[in-house]
């Protein structure tokens, strides 16, 4: 399948610098994955598309503050340092610019030597692993020194932090944030629970090569980077449970569904507690068993996250919904509007 199927043109002025000053503001298009039939909503509305005994399934992990930008001890120069995932105590894979800068060996000064880094070696993808030194909590300290990783498409500054983070975000360690939980308010969440709809937690760490586009020319040649995942025995449970009722499972983000995937996968279709790192892929072809339903926004043309949307709703219907966005004119990518698949 050629990647080039899941291309479109994208206006520039069409991808959301900022988040809307109320974060369940933005529009929301429903789409029929059956018929293919398009509405035009607000996000307010979402609790009305679901009934007593479904179930939302949401990612509670929490963006690091995870750009830091230092300097080479010996000679002064500027690092920027974005990390990735933690390899084990405080070794940590990272992305350097400009790498070529970097070599093992290598010292990196953050905050005036309250935080050091030293390279150790390379990563499989040709980034830098760095042992990092500090006083205290390595999290207090990336608190004061570091910056939230925006995507590179985004060029204005975040005022609010805690507009990269979901209402519900927990567990820290994402390099990116889980962008469709972003709409979600507290109000939204109680009404959801009022209505009798259940709310599962999940947690993955969302990593940056989920949001990049694919640069094979098949679809089947690309590979994914793994991201640890984690699902509790109660999410399990309260999972099982709402199948066996006749409840449907809507996912909240492409990071939720690749989760519940991974694991009803394995399991034929049973959910149960376990943690690991999974690079499952889902394009057109791929027999869904863990889900009903999905809530997204919209994302980049030739991208992982586009093919997963279109295996669940057919490629003609979502590049079909995705023209008729443009048109109207919707925001996209990590700020932007929403999208139910049900």
């Amino acid at each position: 399948m050629k990647v080039e199927l899941f291309d479109f043109d994208l206006p520039e002025e069409l991808i959301a610098q900022v988040p809307l000053k109320e974060r369940d503001a933005s529009r929301l298009m429903v789409l029929n994955k059956e018929s293919g039939e398009v509405k035009h909503e607000t996000f307010k509305s979402i609790v009305n598309y679901f009934q007593p005994g479904d179930c939302l399934v949401l990612n509670n992990t929490r963006v690091m503050p995870a750009r830091l930008f230092g300097t080479k001890q010996d000679t002064g120069a500027s690092i920027e340092v974005l990390l990735l995932k933690q390899k084990e105590n405080d070794t940590w894979e990272t992305l350097v610019k400009p790498a070529k800068r970097v070599k093992e060996g290598t010292v990196i000064s953050f905050g005036d030597g309250i935080l050091t880094a030293t390279c150790v070696g390379t990563s499989e993808h040709g980034g830098r692993l760095l042992t990092f030194d500090y006083d205290g909590i390595f999290y207090e300290v990336l608190d004061s020194l570091g910056e939230m990783p925006l995507p590179p498409y985004i060029k204005e500054q975040l005022d609010d932090r805690e507009r990269y983070q979901t209402v519900f975000s927990r567990e820290i360690g994402s390099a990116a944030a889980p962008t469709a939980g972003l709409h979600f308010t507290e109000e939204i969440l109680e009404q959801l629970k009022s209505k009798g709809i259940h709310l599962a937690f999940i947690t993955l760490h969302v990593g940056l090569g989920t949001f990049r586009p694919v640069s094979a020319d098949n679809v089947e040649e690309h590979e994914m980077h793994a991201e640890f995942y984690q699902v509790t025995e109660e999410t399990a449970e309260l999972l099982n449970n709402v199948r066996k009722n006749g409840g449907r499972i809507i996912s909240v983000g492409t990071t939720s569904t690749r989760t519940l995937e991974t694991i009803a996968s394995k399991h034929d279709g049973k959910f149960v507690s376990e943690s690991g790192w999974t690079n499952i892929f889902i394009y057109p072809g791929f027999q869904f068993k863990g889900i009903d339903g999905m809530i997204t926004n919209f994302h980049l043309p030739k991208s992982s996250l586009i093919m997963l949307v279109s295996a669940l709703a057919t490629r003609e219907y979502v590049m079909n919904a995705y023209e008729i966005a443009v048109k109207e004119k919707y925001r996209f990518f990590s700020f932007g509007d929403a999208m139910l698949i049900i």
